[in-house]
């Protein structure tokens, strides 16, 4: 095989070599940095330079013999398409949950063997996890592994983009009393010392932005918090003299990144650790002194982060606004074109879309990669049109259009489906289904509490009705000019946990979806915010919570089966066009203003 052509197999080759000379017999590799993020920095994509796998959620194991990659049903005919002739096997698994990696190795390994990982880059619940199946089958761990500084001659430096503070008008709470409020839950849970490696908690906890990863404004580093300072390791040169000194006036010191590790081993004997197993990984955990207790628990700003104060959520509003009237200049454009006999392809849309959001005040960068999937390719929920393969736009079918924007007051994510020319009775059903769990979750009234998973089947029983499901969540938290994935709090079929309950200020997706493969794909995605709501009992069964809905852009009415929708289902499609009309008129002028008015008559 040429090498040059196909780089993976030598890659794989060198791999082999290293694990023998660790005494080692199988390689772990998770789609992981030492944040646990979901988006990476170019040091630690690891498992893409080792696979050419690029999808953003898989595992890598590398044995003496042989390579397998764990990936979800969102990246089946990714990864089947970009492993051929890599040497590696695709290993099909219903979810993105480690168990399934877990069970694979303790029954291809033999007792006495060793597992080599880079425990700086593996969560420590899942090292729990590991643990405990592999020594029960005489396998052993070895964390101490990073087998990518050996082979990977070219491996990328820390990210160098220089941080920077929240704009003042963007601040709900200042530094200091963020850092007040954590210490009170720290003294509450009895330890002295807590560290956060989770990059959102971390701007979101300092009032500060960057730039060091793909679609999230946050930066690389660490903090470490004890009782009375706090202590942020960051690469040299990213905080200017200014920032450092208004961090060091609210009690925050600045040191060299690679200096983390050192600093936990010097925590004083005695001193109790606050680490959240989901949100620090097994290496961190390894560096502190034998004489140190650990208490393992949720990280308190993760908590606090996803309940939005009052001038968080206007904030929001206002991204909305103007994420709406991008779409509207866009889908002007776009329709225009269209009528026009232009040929457009997916890649196109893209283009023009992102170019609509950049010319909004405020802009700064896509959320994450756009999906536009024309037909077929809107089946796969992690599409993605590349220059090297992209599909253009037929003359009859549905388009599904993901995509988002970070503006300086709020982060957005929004997917709509549209339809070119004509549509069968079959697309047309499964839109209209799909539209209807929209909209059975957008009115729901739950108690304050109740936990994220519980309400998941909401929004599924008009599928469940016909038969139907999809694979994915139906929601997920969204950051404040922050990741567009936020937990604790989300919409699915997992396993409920208390930090999943729902309070007010909590922003969340709401997008049900119908994938037919080879076929078309649905999907109907609007962001909601958590709020009080007043019943007529006058909340005497405790307080209450609806949704209000955040998105504003039209919803295509075209592909709609009105005998599938109920009155009351139409009743609140009306009411959220006249709302979208209403709050984007005044934003938007000439043929985007044609469009919106179109776009949102009642039916």
């Amino acid at each position: 095989m040429d090498t040059r052509a196909h780089p993976i197999p030598q890659r794989l080759a060198s791999v082999r070599e290293a694990l023998q000379a660790a005494g080692s017999h199988a390689l772990l590799v998770p789609s992981a940095d030492p944040h646990l993020s979901e988006y990476l920095p170019a040091r630690w994509q690891g498992r893409e330079f080792l696979s050419g796998f690029t999808g953003s959620v898989a595992t890598l194991v590398v044995t003496l013999d042989g390579a397998v990659l764990f990936a979800d049903s969102r990246y089946w005919v990714q990864a089947e398409a970009e492993l051929k002739g890599s040497g590696i096997e695709l290993v099909r698994v219903p979810t993105a949950a480690p168990g399934h990696v877990v069970d694979w190795l303790v029954g291809h390994l033999k007792s006495g063997q060793r597992v080599a990982v880079d425990a700086q880059v593996l969560g420590l619940g899942f090292a729990h996890a590991l643990q405990a199946a592999l020594g029960a089958a005489g396998i052993v761990l070895d964390g101490g592994q990073d087998l990518l500084e050996r082979i990977w001659p070219e491996r990328p430096g820390l990210p160098p983009q220089p941080v920077h503070e929240l704009a003042p008008e963007l601040v709900a709470r200042r530094r200091a009393d963020k850092l007040a409020d954590l210490r009170t839950a720290m003294a509450q849970a009895q330890c002295s010392h807590h560290l956060i490696s989770t990059l959102d908690d971390l701007a979101w906890l300092l009032n500060l932005r960057g730039a060091d990863v793909s679609y999230n404004p946050v930066f690389v580093g660490h903090l470490l918090v004890g009782a009375d300072k706090a202590e942020l390791f960051v690469a040299p040169g990213k905080i200017d003299a200014a920032l450092q000194q208004a961090l060091v006036a609210d009690g925050v010191q600045l040191r060299p990144y690679d200096q983390t590790l050192d600093a936990l081993a010097r925590v004083p004997a005695g001193s109790t650790v606050l680490l959240d197993p989901k949100r620090v990984t097994w290496g961190l955990r390894q560096a502190l002194p034998a004489g140190v207790k650990v208490r393992e628990a949720i990280n308190p700003s993760t908590l606090a982060k996803s309940r939005k104060a009052a001038l968080e959520a206007e904030r929001v509003r206002e991204a909305m606004v103007r994420d709406g009237a991008a779409m509207c200049e866009f889908y002007a454009e776009f329709e225009a074109a269209l009528a026009a006999g232009e040929a457009w392809t997916e890649l196109t849309v893209d283009e023009r879309l992102s170019a609509a959001r950049a010319r909004q005040p405020g802009f700064k960068g896509l959320s994450f990669s756009t999906i536009a999937g024309w037909q077929a390719n809107g089946a796969l929920p992690h599409y993605r049109a590349t220059p090297e393969s992209f599909s253009p736009l037929g003359t009859n079918g549905l388009l599904l259009i993901d995509s988002g924007g970070q503006y300086g007051g709020g982060t957005t994510d929004i997917t709509r489906v549209w339809a070119l020319g004509e549509v069968n009775a079959q697309q047309k059903a499964d839109y209209t289904r799909v539209l209807r769990g929209t909209i059975a979750l957008s009115r729901t009234v739950f108690p304050r509490g109740t936990l994220g998973p519980m309400l998941d089947a909401i929004a599924r029983a008009p599928l469940w009705e016909a038969g139907l499901d999809f694979g994915h969540g139906t929601g997920h938290g969204v950051g404040y000019y922050l990741c567009v994935h936020e937990g604790p709090q989300n919409i699915s079929k997992a396993i409920p946990e208390p930090t999943m309950a729902m309070e007010a200020g909590m922003i969340t997706s709401i997008e049900p979806g119908l994938y037919r493969p080879g076929q078309w794909g649905v999907r109907i995605e609007n962001l909601v915010l958590n709020v009080e709501h007043a019943t007529a009992e006058n909340n005497a069964f405790g307080p209450m919570l609806a949704f209000e809905t955040l998105t504003l852009c039209p919803i295509d009415t075209r592909p709609i089966e009105r005998s599938l929708l109920r009155a009351d289902e139409i009743d609140w499609l009306n009411r959220y066009h006249a709302t979208v009309r209403e709050r984007l008129l005044p934003r938007v002028q000439g043929a985007a203003r044609g469009w919106l008015l179109r776009r949102t008559e009642a039916i």
